[in-house]
């Protein structure tokens, strides 16, 4: 599960979080699925941990499929109501987010996770809420 979190005022911003991998690189938000979890929940639980926002839950973006990883990604779309000043993956492993503008996250994301992009163009081909 994955999540696009939009800025509350400015629709056209995205928050990407750095990777835990790859400090020095972008990547949007998400992780996997509890046991018993709906994935709504865990698209909520995962912004939470890793990006420290919180928001109004949209609609989904669709399933993204990775073939080369063999995996399928629930992408999500949100609305950042609040943006906490401490939160888990900062304390715990440094982790940062930033604010960018479509066209720049999708620059950064092409350098370390080029799958990613396909989750902004959708957003973009669709109404952005």
């Amino acid at each position: 599960i994955s999540t696009t979190c939009l800025h509350k005022e400015v629709l056209l911003q995205v928050l990407l979080v750095t990777s835990s991998r790859r400090p020095d690189s972008w990547i949007v938000p998400g992780g996997g699925v509890e046991p018993e979890e709906e994935p709504s929940v865990t698209a909520t639980r995962e912004v939470l941990e890793e990006a420290g926002v919180i928001g109004k839950l949209g609609r989904s973006l669709g399933v993204f499929e990775n073939t080369e990883h063999k995996h399928r990604t629930e992408v999500y779309v949100m609305i950042v109501t609040e943006e906490l000043e401490e939160w888990e993956d900062s304390r715990s492993m440094g982790r940062k987010r930033q604010w960018f503008t479509i066209n720049e996250a999708l620059e950064k994301l092409a350098l370390h996770k080029p799958v990613q992009r396909h989750y902004l163009q959708q957003l973009l081909r669709s109404k952005l809420t």
